[in-house]
């Protein structure tokens, strides 16, 4: 055989190969278009990465039913808590990225990269963003016998020279209400100290007995003390006032201009998950937010349901990431 017969035997085998590769691949991008089109098909699992008992587990056992029913098949709610997070995030970060795990995180989504030089994944490039479900913010509260009555009166005492034997408690290190309290100290230019805890309930029953004088706590989690009268709430974190006490004032127009924090709560995927499966389950979700019962029981905790799209979210983590990276840089906090 000559040189061109070789050569031309040569392009034939591999258009013969192409070939092949090409009709293995066809019926394999129908079989995955169909997974798609048919998802789900078995039960789907949602990791909560926060014990049981608290707000972020309320919140899932409250939406878990009615998402099962819209997607017609079972919702387990799997808590794997611990590390502010991590450790659920790090379950569902190594997980099949097909639309069947499914994480519901919390405000630490976007704290923990600020805070933590080290983390077993990378937030951003790990998980895609589903759907914002809710937000509620953080209130000031303190025990009832506490002399403190208002945001004026916390900063002044938190400026006078006693003010650096001041603490507020907040459920660890590096938490929610631990970055909301430094950024109290940075805005209101306090020297109120840390006291962390292992989790926000021993951290609440110690401000109630007047251990610790205060908590910018969440309002998920402290409002039903403040009815009972077991706390005594002074403002609220949020911009605006909370319909759920449109008495208090917020701590923003109590003399701290720009102060601002909510805990919130919102689902993610692993990432690469079809666009199609995400886009589905960020529409169900925005749907059961909806539901009249489901914003009852949400206002009842102070909370606002939002129900956004996986592109509102993404910009939304992105903005509280570098947010808080500002605040953990100006605070010069070292938690690593």
């Amino acid at each position: 055989m000559n040189s061109l017969s070789r050569r031309t035997a040569s392009l034939w085998a591999a258009a013969g190969l192409l070939s092949a590769v090409a009709g293995m691949a066809a019926p394999a991008a129908a079989a995955a278009a169909a997974a798609v089109a048919n998802y789900p098909e078995r039960p789907v699992t949602l990791v909560v990465t926060y014990p049981p008992g608290g707000t972020v587990d309320v919140v899932a056992r409250l939406i878990g039913p009615r998402l099962s029913a819209e997607l017609g098949q079972p919702v387990v709610i799997e808590n794997r808590g611990g590390a502010g997070g991590m450790i659920g995030g790090a379950q569902v970060a190594k997980a099949q990225p097909d639309g069947y795990t499914l994480m519901l995180d919390a405000s630490n989504h976007a704290q923990n990269p600020a805070i933590h030089a080290r983390m077993q994944f990378d937030t951003l490039k790990a998980f895609a963003p589903v759907s914002l479900l809710l937000r509620v913010p953080n209130v000031l509260v303190v025990a009832p016998s506490s002399p403190i009555k208002s945001v004026q009166d916390l900063i002044q005492a938190g400026r006078s020279e006693g003010g650096g034997q001041l603490y507020f408690a907040s459920a660890g290190p590096g938490s929610a209400q631990h970055l909301a309290g430094e950024l109290f100290n940075l805005l209101a230019r306090t020297q109120l100290h840390h006291v962390a805890y292992k989790g926000g309930g021993p951290a609440m029953m110690d401000v109630m007995s007047g251990q610790v004088p205060l908590m910018f706590a969440s309002m998920g989690s402290a409002w039903q003390h403040v009815k009972t009268g077991k706390l005594r709430a002074v403002a609220v974190g949020g911009l605006e006032r909370s319909k759920a006490a449109p008495e208090l004032p917020t701590i923003a127009e109590s003399g701290v201009p720009g102060y601002e924090t909510y805990e919130w709560n919102a689902i993610f995927a692993p990432a690469g998950t079809p666009p199609a499966i995400v886009n589905r389950l960020s529409t169900v979700l925005a749907k059961v937010l909806r539901e009249p019962a489901i914003v009852e029981r949400l206002a009842g905790i102070g909370a606002e349901p939002i129900g956004s799209t996986p592109a509102e979210l993404e910009t939304f983590r992105r903005a509280e990431i570098a947010k808080w990276q500002k605040v953990v840089k100006d605070s010069r906090l070292k938690l690593d």
